[in-house]
């Protein structure tokens, strides 16, 4: 706490514009910070970690991190300040995760509270809003192609602890996800070749997202045909900057370059532990990572359990 005090007395006597910068980057600093906490599983430090960033940046807040603290506060069992966030992004319009929100296992706290379902009623109503204009077929299609891109992965970690990297249970898994990719990548070029890279506005954040990890998921020949097609999406809207991000580093290592933004995690079977692919100009990763939309490397680092520190200039 003295030490934010401290950062608004010096940030006060600068420039407006520098100010707002700097504000910015303290309230991603600590949004970043609630995350760590939430993972640890301390959840009130979290919560309050998270309501620091947002009053830092003058109760400004993306839907995520609103619904991330309403998330710590459920855990921590502070159903107020839970309903508190939930209710001010469900309001305003921006969250319309309607699927999402009633599986959450984070949220089964408030499931009994007078307010669940009075929530519930309005994000529906943003969902539907938001889908209006949907390409409904095209939008299922891509949203079970996802789940189906997803299901084996979610399994890894588990399998892994289990039974060993090398068990013929991972192989085995191995063997159907790659059997599963081969057929998703079949009906993703089939919508790329009828429709193009469709952007949210046509099918929802989670059928656009398909389309890049089912060619993150190819082999490299498909990622070198579609990597100008997904440039030209980002550059009309209609993709991620930071998945392109992700797609440019696995091509560039495929090719026997660095890649750009350090998002290539390599595993050292001697060693059994993780470590970042080779990075062209590595100290100022950063800042190709903040033009993307992507964490600071060190934080990335930390969920593969890998210390790294940036190299100085």
């Amino acid at each position: 706490m003295k030490k934010i005090i401290l950062l608004v007395i010096s940030v006060a006597s600068l420039s407006p514009v520098f100010a707002q910068n700097n504000e910015l980057k303290a309230y991603k600093s600590l949004t970043r910070k609630a995350d760590s906490l939430y993972l640890a599983k301390d959840y009130k430090n979290s919560a309050l970690t998270f309501s620091n960033a947002f009053k830092w940046y003058h109760n400004l807040a993306t839907a995520r991190d609103r619904y991330d603290a309403a998330c710590s506060w459920s855990q921590a069992n502070y159903p107020d300040s839970a309903f508190s966030n939930l209710q001010l992004i469900a309001s305003n319009g921006s969250y319309t995760g309607y699927d999402h929100i009633i599986v959450d296992a984070d949220l089964n706290s408030l499931h009994e509270d007078k307010r669940w379902a009075p929530l519930l009623v309005i994000i529906q109503k943003n969902k539907d809003k938001a889908e209006a204009n949907y390409n409904k077929p095209l939008t299922r299609e891509l949203d079970s192609i996802y789940d189906s891109d997803q299901s084996g992965r979610q399994q890894i970690q588990a399998i892994e602890n289990k039974y060993g990297d090398n068990s013929k249970e991972m192989n085995a898994l191995w063997a159907a996800m790659s059997k599963s990719d081969s057929i998703n990548l079949i009906k993703v070029e089939a919508v790329l070749n009828k429709y193009g890279w469709v952007g949210p506005e046509v099918v929802g954040s989670k059928g656009n997202a398909t389309l890049f990890l089912v060619i993150q998921h190819a082999d490299s020949l498909t990622r070198d045909k579609y990597l100008p097609t997904m440039r030209a999406a980002v550059k009309n809207g209609k993709a991620q900057a930071s998945q392109l991000a992700l797609m440019e580093d696995r091509s560039a290592l495929e090719h026997g370059k660095k890649q750009i933004y350090g998002s290539q995690i390599a595993y050292d079977n001697k060693t059994g532990k993780y470590h970042i692919s080779p990075i062209e100009d590595e100290p100022n990763v950063d800042k190709r990572r903040a033009e993307v939309g992507l964490d600071p490397l060190e934080e990335y680092a930390k969920q593969w359990s890998i210390d790294y520190k940036l190299p100085a200039q």
